[in-house]
């Protein structure tokens, strides 16, 4: 174990690559800066984010960096200004995308205002993996889209980390859920509420599917161009990857419907409406697999598969 007062265990990598350039190394623990906290990590969910950067830099370009967005933990210290929270608060929350990474250890720092009090209802596991998925969900359907009760939401990958939660917050709304997914995940997907699973290898999703008026598209490439033509009239798709042809706007102009790209963003205020969810037992993620620390390698390897159905998570040892 790491000192406990100067130093800490984090993964971490000098190299882009596969998951075999991940490595646990000694770092000097951080200290809160004014309205920050110092969160001993307890869980922290691992995303398709995180292998990407991990393999290409993405956003955060040559390492080194230490991954990881999401957390759920104790608060260790404050920063000045901090009246949020206090030493001891379970907290879980999504680190400020894309900047703001670093879960994947045994401390962070991060904005008091991108976490909110952990409910009692759930344990870190599942706390860990909830925020980036679920602020990913909230912002895109209800912020983005303006999903209303009633209307009909075509989720693509429903199964995966941020389909799954999609699902559950589509039918909290009120909306009537068609979700893709390979045959094998079609039992777990109505088990979620999803009323029309798909097999997307097939049938052709734009020929099977009409009148949409929300596609969550979290694949992104030629599926976010062919969902503009399952929309209504001034309907909308909402696309979580945030780079793509220019097809995707001209093809929604020339059909009369919205096209939107995004990136998810940290956010008291969604937190808390996901901190309500979950504790009312509206909203859980689906755990694929846990991992020690040290085993972030494997949870990277698994993650690649592109496989997985819910989340994996790094669990403190």
């Amino acid at each position: 174990m790491s000192d406990a007062n100067t130093t800490m265990r984090a993964v971490s990598q000098d190299v882009l690559g596969g998951p075999e350039v991940l490595k646990v190394i000694e770092l000097p623990r951080p200290a809160p800066r004014p309205n920050q906290v110092l969160v001993r990590v307890r869980a922290a969910g691992v995303n398709p984010t995180d292998w990407k950067h991990r393999a290409l830099g993405a956003f955060l370009g040559r390492p080194p960096f230490v991954l990881g967005w999401d957390v759920s933990g104790v608060v260790e210290a404050v920063g000045i200004g901090v009246a949020r929270f206090r030493p001891g608060d379970e907290v879980f929350g999504m680190l400020p995308y894309p900047y703001g990474h670093g879960s994947h250890a045994e401390y962070v720092t991060g904005p008091a205002r991108a976490f909110a009090l952990k409910p009692a209802g759930i344990d870190h596991v599942q706390a860990g993996a909830l925020p980036l998925v679920s602020l990913t969900a909230w912002q895109a359907l209800v912020e983005t889209a303006g999903l209303r009760p009633g209307q009909r939401v075509l989720i693509h990958a429903a199964a995966g980390g941020v389909g799954h939660v999609a699902v559950q917050i589509a039918k909290e709304l009120g909306a009537y859920v068609i979700g893709t997914a390979s045959a094998g995940k079609h039992d777990f997907l109505r088990s979620i509420g999803v009323d029309e699973p798909l097999d997307y290898r097939e049938r052709d999703v734009t020929e099977a599917v009409k009148d949409v008026d929300v596609v969550l598209d979290t694949l992104g490439g030629e599926t976010s161009v062919r969902s503009l033509r399952v929309l209504r009239p001034g309907g909308i798709v909402v696309s979580i990857l945030p780079v793509g042809s220019d097809d995707f706007h001209q093809e929604a102009e020339r059909l009369g419907v919205r096209a939107v790209r995004m990136l998810v963003d940290a956010s008291h205020s969604g937190m808390r409406k996901i901190a309500e969810l979950a504790e009312a037992g509206k909203l859980r993620a689906e755990i694929a697999a846990t991992f020690p620390l040290a085993e972030a390698a494997e949870a990277h390897r698994l993650g690649d598969t592109g496989r997985t159905t819910g989340k994996l998570v790094l669990v403190m040892d």
